[in-house]
């Protein structure tokens, strides 16, 4: 059960988009995205290479890439999601004064 003092923040100012990423919740299931994608695309792209010897330091930056890729993505699929717009309040004035 939830309640207002665990409820998700949400942002308005890109100050506030590390709060909403670093939020357990989020994070955990950002988290998750990226191991479990990371590791399907690991496995088709990069094992043979790792299993057979012939891994590089590209190769290593290859599969670095693979883990951050997904958890960038469904960070952003979050930050979609939260995005508070404007107040309404700022979109009325705004729009009052340039009707002057």
């Amino acid at each position: 059960m939830s309640t207002a003092s665990d409820a998700a923040p949400h942002w308005s100012d890109w100050r506030d988009m590390a709060a909403v990423v670093t939020y357990h919740r989020h994070l955990k299931r950002t988290v998750t995205i990226a191991l479990t994608v990371g590791t399907v695309f690991f496995v088709m792209n990069q094992l043979t290479v790792v299993l057979t010897g012939h891994s590089t330091a590209l190769t290593w930056l290859k599969v670095a890439l693979t883990y951050l890729t997904p958890f960038c993505m469904s960070n952003f699929g979050i930050l979609t999601a939260t995005r508070e717009p404007a107040s309404h309040t700022l979109r009325c004035s705004a729009t009052a004064a340039r009707n002057r």
